[in-house]
């Protein structure tokens, strides 16, 4: 094994260490968060955990005992804490935002995140270079530390614990298999996941084998679907209002994974080869960008709050955990038939997800929901 397949190997285990929560402990963490409230002490104290746990890690590099076994339990108890961070964010956001303005506000914190990660790689790369990556992780423990305090500056309503439904594990699961909406939207954005972490189970390899494109290049191409999702952030709130917020987000759902056509299409002259490939990066950024401010808003406005902690829990289970379910089918597939037929598979795959947004209410939603009772 080179020492690209290696590295390639430990970062997918590392992957699957932070997503593994997801599908763990995901519904259960709905569960505690709307039994306990206090939603907002809860995201305090996971930024305030997730900042020790990346800081052990130059702490142990220092001191020279720093081992994989410790990056692979640092990367699962950082996926637990932001298990807990997301199910209790989903509640603060409506309890700050008005409804008339859940897919502005959508649209600014995804715009932002989407604006950090353009501008993230190019620090964290200067970082690197000057400290080591594992001394550059105190920025980003930093980071964590930064965002408590600026938790601890709000002051949000929070609902009042439903006493009839306290606690209750399946209630979130059961909410989604009875709304039409999010049993559908579930179904689409999980469909999409699973296949695209088939095709990016496979794209580094493909791109730097098969395309010949070097990391240096290929991390540039990376970084336009950044630069993507900053502009979806800015049109898709004029577009939910033109269109409907639900045909909205059955665009995203296509504009999010048909641009990767380009890949396994790509060939030819090295220019144009490297354009498709930055336009099918360029093109997915946006799409995402798309469809998660439009799913974001539609939840925000359906689902009532004594459930939403619940709801958010049971989702995540199931579309953070087919993830690495399809980095594993990515790479059995890729071994047994090629990496392009996988690439071309995925693709279609994840195209097809949308078709079940079609015969649902989604596909008719011109104005955001009603709370649902």
């Amino acid at each position: 094994m080179d020492r690209l397949d290696r590295t390639q190997e430990v970062a997918g285990y590392l992957a699957a260490a932070g997503l593994a929560p997801n599908l763990i402990f995901a519904l259960h963490a709905g569960a505690w968060v709307d039994r306990r409230g206090r939603r907002r002490r809860t995201m305090i104290a996971a930024d305030l955990g997730r900042a020790g746990l990346l800081a052990t890690i130059p702490l142990a590099y220092t001191l020279d005992v720093l081992t994989l076994e410790q990056l692979y339990v640092v990367a699962f108890l950082m996926g637990t804490l932001s298990v807990l961070f997301f199910v209790s964010y989903t509640t603060l956001f409506v309890s700050l935002v008005p409804r008339e303005r859940y897919i502005e506000g959508e649209s600014i914190l995804n715009g932002s995140r989407a604006l950090s990660f353009v501008a993230g790689p190019s620090v964290g790369g200067l970082l690197v270079q000057i400290l080591t990556a594992p001394i550059a992780l105190v920025a980003d423990a930093v980071s964590y530390v930064c965002s408590a305090l600026l938790l601890g500056r709000i002051s949000p309503t929070e609902p009042p614990i439903e006493q009839s439904e306290r606690g209750h594990v399946g209630a979130g699961m059961r909410f989604i298999l009875r709304s039409p909406i999010v049993r559908a939207s579930l179904a689409a954005t999980a469909t999409i996941n699973f296949f695209n972490f088939v095709f990016f189970a496979l794209f580094i390899l493909y791109a730097t084998r098969t395309l010949d494109v070097e990391p240096g290049t290929l991390g540039v191409i990376l970084g336009s679907g950044a630069v993507g999702g900053v502009i979806g952030s800015l049109v898709t709130g004029s577009l939910g209002r033109r269109v409907g917020i639900g045909p909205a987000f059955l665009l995203g759902c296509v504009l999010f994974p048909a641009p990767l056509v380009l890949v396994p299409l790509a060939d030819g002259p090295r220019p144009l080869v490297l354009a498709l490939l930055f336009l099918a990066e360029f093109g997915l950024g946006l799409g995402v960008m798309i469809l998660d401010i439009s799913v974001g808003a539609i939840f925000a406005a359906l689902i009532p709050d004594s459930l939403r902690a619940r709801v958010s829990g049971a989702y995540l289970a199931v579309n953070y955990g087919v993830r690495p379910l399809g980095s594993l089918a990515g790479g059995a597939l890729g071994s047994a038939i090629g990496l392009r037929p996988t690439l071309w598979i995925a693709t279609v795959g994840a195209i097809a997800g949308v078709l079940w947004l079609l015969p649902s209410p989604v596909a008719r939603l011109r104005a955001l929901p009603e709370t649902a009772k």
